[in-house]
Parts: structure tokens; C-alpha cells; sequence
């Protein structure tokens, strides 16, 4: 019979994984087939991960030796070739933080499309065991109606009627039919012979999804925080935060090659699967039910003969006629024998239920719930699944690049603001216009109240050997000196008096006390030329 199928087909991405090499440890090729019990197929699946594993063992040795070469081959660089490589950092921080952000989203739309495949596929799985549950509980409670209940009243009725051989005949052929109906139901397949609990398997699946599904939002979030932590830290040039970020971009390239490597055998293992998911049925169920009840249920065509259906016609024969029996034993054997009466009246209410068994076991027993089920659960794993599988492995190539070029911007950055506080360091901290010396001043409150070289307290000494001019005649007031005195120092000082009446104030002053100071040396000048005048 040909494996066409005309309401599934695979998606093309399904064959493309399908044709990744099969290798196993020893490096040797492996069968494509989708056999997960076997170890070399196993050992497939295990050499992609090792591939990642090899990959992130070249991109750390890449970053070991690029780290080597950055601080063994240091040069010193002119002003003008220092813009450039600023220029440089700033531009690759600027791409890899681009780049975590498209891969963010890329992860984000991958994981929920993997768990909307794996939530179908679960879904499915409980429809589908809810059906097999069914029917089996149908013919247990039928058979357990024809074994024993009906056993146990025709028991009693073969004694009532002993003295009638017709009735008691009557009796032996609806025993008959009743092991007709026993025989029959026993023949059909019997879930836990077959030991399929789909239930459990939907529960596995459904817990490992979560915590994957968990474990991929927490890397989500991760690489987005370490993202905005790195640019803060390019922005303020904190040498701390550079360094949290190096440690934790490291253990995020890490988990990207990691991620990358299970993902990849997951994607590959599952579309050898989408591949050719019947012949996978086919053989899991060997030895357990018959080919033709797979087939029909796996293909659920019109041009397929039901496999139940001769089952069914001879339990629904049996049923009618044990009906009729029945009602003629009711009209007939009651008036003679009225004892009778309630085991007759237990049987046909015990044929009535079985004639409502064999309605719903029919229905479930059809091939259309069960094939729509598995079409159902092979469109959930085998597109949004495996889909989703590809985003999450090019979520984590784009994020394991664009760590990959954050550590290697991170250090360039680092040098940058070394050379930096080295310029800085190279200025006078003593130059009252130098602005680390400005901000010194502002975190050391003690060092801004330092007094200049004019300043009374400075030198003792400079008291004794300076004689003080004589005090210009004038009309002036002897306030106008203590006004002045008291507006640029707060308290009167002898040392200043040189500075009355100069051109310029000293260098310590703010630009408003200098203005403030011109324009009073300026009426002054004007006050004295009019006195020289007169």
C-alpha cells in the first residue's frame, strides 16, 4: 500500500533537517530513519551536540587569543588615530546591541510557536487516549454484562423452567449469542495489551515543554538585561559594569552554543520523524494490533474495509435476536412460571444496555476522531513545532555573534577610558580651570577652602616682611573698603588692601564677583576723576 498521504504532507524544512549527516560517535554514517530506541541513531543526535560544543570551544579560544593580542601588542596612539578607534567600539556596540534585540524578538516568536506545536500535539494526545479509554471501557463493561450478570440469571432461569425443555433450550441459545458477543468483542484491539497510555506520555511532554519554554523566556530576559547593561555601561563608562558584562556575556555565549546544539538535535531528530511518521507507527505497534486496524486509522480512507465491521454486524445480529428471545419468554413463560419474571426483566434491561455499548462503541470505534487526532498532533510537532525550532536556533547563532562582538568591543572600550583618565591624570589637580580638579574640589569639600597664595593664612611670614602701602588720600569712606572687603571675602582682611582699586580681581574669583567688582571700580574711578577735577 503506498504511504502517500493526501491530507498530510511535510513540510519542506522537514526534509531539509532530514538530510543533515547522521553520524555517530565513532564517525561512521547512521540510517535516517527515525529509530530513538537504538543507540546509534541516539549517537546522531549526540554528535550535532558535540558540534556545538566544538563551536563554542573555537570562539572561546578566538576570544582568548584576540584578548592575548590586545594586551600584549599595546602601542600608544596619537590624538588623531585615537577618534577612529572610538568611533569603532561605538559602532560594534551599537550592531551587537541591534543584534541582540532582532534576536530577542526572533526568540520570542520561536519559543511560542514551539510551545503552540507542543501544546497541540498534547492536546491531541489526550483526545486520542480519552478515545481509546472509551472503547475499552465499553467492552469491558459489555463483556462483564455477558459473563457474568447475564451467566448468573440464566443460571436461575434453567432451574425455574426445568420442567420446560422448550424454554430451557430457549435459555442454551441465548447463551449462545451471548458468547457470540463475547467472542467478538474480545477480538478487538485491547489498549493495555498493547500498553499505550497516552495519557502519561502527554504529561511528560507537557511538564518537559514547560520548564523548556521557562528556561528560554529566563534566557530571553537574560540577554535583553545583559544588553541594556552594556550600553549603560558604554554610556557612563563604568569600569565595574564592563566587567559584569564581560563575566556574564561569556556564561551567555555559553548557553547560546548550548542552546544551539539541543536544539539542533531536537529539530533533526523530529523531522526524521515528519518524515515518515506512518512507517514510525507501523513499527512501534508491530506485534501489538493488526496492520489493517493501523492502517485504517492512520490513512482512513473510504476505499479501506472497516476492520470492525464484521465484529460489530454479528454482536448487533446476536443482540436483536437474544431481544426477541426475550420478549417471548416474557409473554409466554410468566404466566406458567412468575417467579421468573425478574430475572427476564434484569436480562432485557441488560440487553438494552448493551444495544446502547454497541451505539457508542461503533462511533468511537470509527476511524475519523482518532486519524483526526493524529493529523492533528503531526501538524502541531511537525509545523509550528519544528518551525519554532529553527527561529530558537537562529535566535541563538545571531545571539552567540553578537555577545561574541561585545566581548570583543569591551575591552577596546576599557582601553579607551584608561587612556582617558590617564589624559586626565597628566593635568595639574592644582589648576583651579582644570575640571577634574573642579570635580575633586566638589567631592573634597576640605580642599575647595584652601586659600590662594594672597591669602593671610597661607604664610605667616609674608605679614611681617611686607610693609603696607600708606592709605591713598581720598574722600572715600573707610566703609567703602569694608563693604568691598566684606562682598569678596565675608570678613575683613589686610592682606587685600593691595587689591583695592586694580584693574583685575584675582583668579579666584567667579565671573559674577568680577563683575560685580568692575562696576564698582568703575563708579570709584569716575567718584576720584571729578574730585582730581575740582
Amino acid at each position: 500500500m503506498s504511504s502517500a498521504r493526501v491530507d498530510y504532507i511535510a513540510p519542506w524544512w522537514t526534509f531539509w533537517l532530514h538530510s543533515f549527516p547522521h553520524i555517530n560517535l565513532r564517525f561512521q554514517p547512521v540510517d535516517r530513519v527515525f529509530r530513538p530506541e537504538e543507540e546509534n541513531y541516539q549517537q546522531s543526535l549526540i554528535f550535532l551536540v558535540c558540534v556545538a560544543a566544538a563551536g563554542l570551544g573555537l570562539t572561546l579560544l578566538f576570544l582568548a587569543l584576540y584578548l592575548s593580542c590586545l594586551c600584549c601588542c599595546r602601542k600608544e596612539q596619537a590624538e588623531e588615530s585615537k577618534r577612529p578607534q572610538t568611533c569603532c567600539v561605538t559602532w560594534a556596540a551599537v550592531i551587537a546591541g541591534l543584534i541582540i534585540c532582532s534576536s530577542v524578538g526572533v526568540g520570542f516568536y520561536g519559543n511560542s510557536e514551539t510551545n503552540d506545536g507542543v501544546y497541540q500535539l498534547t492536546y491531541s494526545l489526550y483526545n486520542a487516549n480519552h478515545t481509546l479509554r472509551g472503547i475499552d471501557s465499553l467492552v469491558a463493561g459489555t463483556l462483564g454484562n455477558m459473563q457474568h450478570d447475564l451467566k448468573q440469571r440464566v443460571d436461575r432461569l434453567d432451574e425455574i423452567f426445568a420442567t420446560h425443555k422448550d424454554y430451557v433450550k430457549t435459555l442454551h441459545f441465548m447463551q449462545m449469542m451471548a458468547n457470540n458477543i463475547i467472542q467478538q468483542l474480545s477480538g478487538l484491539p485491547d489498549v493495555n495489551r498493547a500498553k499505550l497510555d497516552l495519557a502519561s506520555l502527554a504529561d511528560k511532554t507537557a511538564t518537559m515543554e514547560y520548564y523548556r519554554w521557562l528556561s528560554y523566556l529566563l534566557l530571553l530576559i537574560l540577554d535583553l538585561v545583559i544588553c541594556l547593561v552594556a550600553c549603560l555601561g558604554l554610556a557612563k563608562q563604568s569600569r565595574w559594569l564592563l566587567t559584569t558584562i564581560m563575566v556574564f556575556g561569556v556564561l551567555i555565549l555559553t548557553l547560546s552554543w548550548a542552546s544551539l546544539g539541543a536544539v539542533t538535535a531536537a529539530a533533526v531528530g523530529t523531522s526524521d520523524f515528519c518524515v515518515s511518521p506512518d512507517k514510525f507507527v507501523m513499527n512501534h505497534t508491530k506485534g501489538h494490533v493488526s496492520s489493517d486496524v493501523v492502517h485504517y486509522y492512520l490513512y482512513c480512507s473510504q476505499s479501506l474495509p472497516n476492520p470492525f465491521q464484521q465484529s460489530m454486524t454479528i454482536y448487533q445480529r446476536s443482540l436483536t435476536t437474544m431481544q426477541i428471545q426475550i420478549q417471548g419468554l416474557l409473554q409466554f413463560a410468566v404466566p406458567l412460571f412468575p417467579t421468573a419474571e425478574r430475572d427476564l426483566l434484569g436480562i432485557q434491561r441488560l440487553l438494552n444496555s448493551s444495544e446502547s455499548n454497541l451505539h457508542q462503541l461503533t462511533a468511537l470505534l470509527d476511524c475519523r476522531s482518532l486519524h483526526k487526532d493524529y493529523l492533528d498532533a503531526l501538524i502541531g510537532v511537525c509545523y509550528d513545532g519544528v518551525e519554532g525550532l529553527l527561529y530558537l536556533c537562529l535566535f541563538s547563532m545571531l545571539a552567540a555573534c553578537a555577545f561574541c562582538t561585545m566581548l570583543c568591543a569591551i575591552p577596546r572600550a576599557w582601553k579607551h577610558i584608561t587612556n582617558k583618565d590617564r589624559d586626565y591624570d597628566d593635568i595639574d589637580e592644582e589648576d583651579p580651570f582644570n575640571p577634574q580638579a573642579r570635580r575633586i574640589s566638589v567631592h573634597n569639600p576640605s580642599r575647595a577652602n584652601v586659600h590662594s597664595f594672597y591669602s593671610f593664612s597661607s604664610s605667616l611670614g609674608s605679614q611681617t616682611s611686607l610693609q603696607l602701602p600708606a592709605p591713598p588720600s581720598t574722600s572715600a569712606p573707610v566703609s567703602e573698603y569694608m563693604n568691598q572687603s566684606v562682598l569678596f571675602g565675608g570678613n575683613p582682611r589686610y592682606e587685600n588692601v593691595p587689591l583695592i582699586r586694580r584693574g583685575s580681581p584675582p583668579p579666584s574669583y567667579s565671573p559674577s564677583m568680577r563683575a560685580t567688582y568692575l562696576s564698582m571700580t568703575d563708579g570709584q574711578n569716575r567718584h576720584f576723576g571729578t574730585d582730581y577735577q575740582v
